[in-house]
């Protein structure tokens, strides 16, 4: 088990016409799960093949413990790998593709059995090891993938959006069952992902990656309560974080269109134009508001039933708005609903910059 540093790590593809990753700065500790989120195209994945050696950085260092082992190729760093896709060798059973690489590094015919029982019994796969890949559902072939990784007790683990090709239903349960395989492991492991709801559920610390860049790092709760820039305000949460665009003075405080906000705590910031967040469950619904109330009046142009939770989406004060219900409400589309705002949950951001100013 060792911690994992990425100082200044820079990588270009030839012909590109920006870094792919752009001066990344981390540090993973001993033993911790940690995600690295974003959309397509943001560099979590060319990361991830950099602590693989898979890619190799133009500039910057890459260590594992006190080891630099940034030139050094893959095959060396003690790292193993569960891909997308399950890679799988059709013509082997379970058991001959949980062994092959313990065949390929000359491990005694004993021991590797010995391993791959082990490595069958986290997995729940005893059952299965003389079955061939094309006798296995989705999830069972992505646990022999995994545990053909476990079985090399690596240094560190790299999982690549592993999950991409289950159902609904089979990622929420293979997400709960990698996650305490993890911690029963006790292996530094970083895993990618596209799928906010995946990084929030199941790392220690989330990665939030954006063109090429480190956005924030934090808890889930962190990411979730406190967001340092716009982007990771938006991408963080489903549904997203209300960001309405705003002003803001001293004389008037914060103003959406029409709606004075219900704070007037000072904004260390010169600018006078705002965006504000919001997040939905924020918005508290009053039954019976009066005329002139300072509330968030919402015409419902969408009703989204989620069984336990209730949406709605429309519009008002010149910007769009999302907003939860509680349990029991029954909105219709065309009503004109209206909200109390918890003002300790108003965060501010610059427009121009992204950055958060309260």
């Amino acid at each position: 088990m060792v911690n994992v540093s990425l100082h200044d790590v820079t990588l270009t593809y030839p012909g590109a016409s920006r870094p792919s990753i752009d001066a990344i700065d981390l540090e993973i500790e001993h033993g911790e799960f940690l995600v690295l989120v974003g959309p397509s195209g943001c560099g979590k994945s060319t990361t991830l093949r950099a602590l693989a050696g898979l890619e190799f950085p133009d500039a910057g260092s890459i260590a594992f413990g006190d080891r630099d082992v940034t030139g050094i190729d893959g095959s060396q760093r003690d790292v193993a790998m569960v891909f997308q896709s399950y890679a799988l060798y059709p013509h082997m059973t379970v058991a001959g593709n949980i062994e092959f690489s313990l065949k390929n590094a000359k491990v005694p015919a004993t021991e590797r059995k010995r391993l791959v029982a082990e490595a069958a019994e986290l997995l729940e796969l005893d059952e299965l090891l003389d079955r061939k890949p094309r006798e296995l559902s989705g999830g069972q072939r992505q646990r022999v993938a995994m545990g053909r990784a476990i079985v090399r007790r690596p240094s560190v683990f790299l999982m690549d959006e592993p999950l991409s090709n289950l159902d609904a239903k089979l990622r929420v349960q293979t997400r709960g069952q990698i996650a305490a395989l993890q911690r029963k492991l006790d292996v530094t492991t970083v895993y990618v992902t596209h799928d906010q709801t995946e990084a929030m559920t199941m790392g220690d610390r989330v990665v939030v990656m954006n063109q090429g860049r480190i956005e924030q790092i934090g808890t889930p709760r962190e990411l979730y309560d406190e967001p340092e820039t716009l982007f990771v305000a938006g991408f963080i949460g489903s549904p997203q974080m209300n960001l309405v665009e705003g002003s803001w003075s001293d004389a008037e405080g914060a103003r959406v269109g029409d709606l004075a906000l219900p704070f007037r705590s000072a904004v260390e910031h010169s600018a006078t134009r705002l965006t504000y967040g919001i997040r939905p469950e924020d918005l508290e619904l009053v039954a019976h508001p009066a005329p002139d109330a300072p509330l968030v009046r919402i015409d419902v142009e969408l009703v989204e039933e989620l069984g336990s939770d209730t949406y709605v989406y429309g519009s008002g004060h010149g910007a769009r708005w999302t907003a939860r219900l509680p349990k029991g409400s029954r909105p219709e589309r065309g009503d004109l609903l209206a909200f109390a705002v918890r003002e300790s949950s108003v965060i501010a951001f610059d427009p121009s910059t992204g950055h958060r100013v309260r």
